[in-house]
């Protein structure tokens, strides 16, 4: 009968390790505040576009 290794199970978790590790040093930003960004954004677009006379 086939033997079952022994590192296999660190290995499998070598990769959930490194991925928690990284999610505590990422940047963390509200959807809310994307959101918000993009529609500013847009209606400065618009405004900007009428006020230069590109607007249709």
């Amino acid at each position: 009968m086939a033997q079952k290794k022994e590192g296999s199970g660190l290995m499998s978790s070598a990769g959930l390790m490194r991925y928690y590790d990284a999610d505590e040093t990422a940047v963390l930003i509200h959807p809310k505040t994307v959101v918000t960004a993009a529609l500013v954004a847009g209606i400065a677009i618009l405004v900007l576009n009428a006020y230069y006379g590109l607007w249709p």
